[in-house]
């Protein structure tokens, strides 16, 4: 639990206190947890760690997941970085590409760090990861970052939600977006305002993202949905950075993902009985592997 209850509190104690956001979050955690912060830092490189191993074994690994659905996207859009091939600014193609790495081994069950869900796993590190290797930020700072992306984590679980059972992908890889930009900010050395406005821009960029696992799985179409929310996320931190505000205030904006999750179809929110998990295609792809798995039992 987080002793703020809104974004806005966080923005005042940093601002009051002249710090970081990840600094007054760090506090309140090393509090609330009675441990020593740089305990709670130690953890936090662990876990920077697992999400770098994450991010080189996905864009190692071409293989297929285990459904057939998904596997190679990340390697792919590296070998077109490394052959020049790509029509987008590099730092963009390496974050999309981390992310959809991360996601990767997800879907084939390996080590990732959920952040804030399995779903949106790759997200987070792809912005943070690219971010701290191209400007040679230090591991430390890095985690620290993650101090921060927790913090607005923690606030929208609060006031809405993370899940996309509950709230639709939305509330999953929009989350994730909108953490990952806050944090992005914050390792440019952007104010706690801009980290708010760029986590308000980034969870704008996709209200009403429904859920919709074509199978019931987290591959499609979720793992390249890692790959468009990072690249919403790297956006909108950079808007932020440049001056530019968001015209309602983070805290609002969460509250409003929050009214559109709970006017959201039960149909689209997990539970693939609607949107692409409903298409044709989709049906069809439920209905081999459900023929697989029952093939397997005889």
């Amino acid at each position: 639990m987080l002793s703020y209850q809104s974004i806005q509190e966080l923005i005042e104690a940093a601002v009051k206190q002249d710090q970081c956001i990840s600094d007054v979050v760090l506090a309140d955690q090393a509090a609330a947890l009675e441990q020593d912060p740089e305990n709670l830092i130690q953890t936090m490189l662990q876990r920077l760690e697992v999400m770098r191993q994450a991010v080189e074994k996905g864009l190692a690994d071409a293989g297929p997941s285990p459904s057939g659905l998904s596997g190679g996207a990340a390697s792919s859009l590296r070998q077109a970085l490394d052959k020049q091939q790509s029509v987008l600014d590099p730092v963009l193609v390496q974050v999309m590409a981390k992310a959809l790495a991360v996601a990767e081994v997800n879907a084939k069950m390996g080590r990732i760090v959920a952040a804030p869900t399995a779903g949106s796993c790759g997200i987070i590190p792809g912005i943070v990861l690219t971010v701290g290797e191209l400007q040679s930020i230090s591991d430390r700072q890095i985690a620290l970052s993650l101090f921060t992306a927790s913090g607005f984590g923690l606030v929208i679980a609060n006031r809405a939600s993370l899940s996309g059972a509950e709230g639709g992908c939305q509330a999953e890889c929009g989350s994730a977006a909108g953490m990952a930009a806050a944090a992005a900010v914050e390792l440019m050395g952007g104010t706690p305002e801009q980290s708010a406005h760029a986590c308000a821009i980034a969870l704008k960029n996709c209200l009403g993202l429904v859920c919709d696992p074509v199978a019931g799985l987290v591959e499609v179409p979720c793992i390249k949905r890692n790959a468009g929310q990072a690249a919403s996320a790297l956006a909108a931190a950079e808007m932020a950075l440049a001056g530019i505000t968001s015209a309602i205030p983070v805290d609002e904006v969460i509250e409003a993902m929050k009214d559109v999750g709970n006017q959201m179809s039960v149909t689209l929110k997990e539970t693939a009985a609607g949107g692409l998990a409903m298409t044709p295609t989709g049906q069809a792809v439920d209905a081999r592997l459900t023929e697989d798995a029952a093939s397997h039992l005889d």
